[in-house]
């Protein structure tokens, strides 16, 4: 069964939404232009976490849980619950206690 990432990152998470398309240009200006695949649609999500080393431990259990290949769902702003993996992550110490987490969230399409 696929588990959901449910901790909300601090604002600004910042995506990278790509098209894949097929594009054939002919001399005459012409271009014909398609979707490639049944899902042309791709999302990257930079996101961050701040918090004490027992919120931030718990976030990266999860990550490594999931070894950058098994798929999980989140639900990233402004769309719907969807499968992503988590393909790096950067853990900061920031004293007294305070970690920061940065993690790359790619769509998937199977878990």
């Amino acid at each position: 069964m696929l588990e959901t990432f449910t901790w909300s990152p601090r604002i600004q998470a910042a995506a990278d939404v790509n098209f894949r398309v097929r594009k054939a240009q002919f001399g005459d200006g012409y271009a014909q232009v398609a979707g490639d695949g049944i899902h042309p649609k791709s999302q990257k999500w930079e996101l961050s976490f701040v918090g004490n080393e027992a919120y931030i431990r718990a976030i990266v259990d999860f990550i490594d849980r999931h070894g950058g290949y098994k798929s999980f769902q989140w639900s990233p702003s402004l769309d719907d619950v969807g499968l992503y993996r988590c393909d790096a992550y950067k853990t900061t110490a920031l004293g007294g206690g305070n970690y920061s987490l940065s993690a790359s969230f790619t769509q998937a399409y199977h878990p």
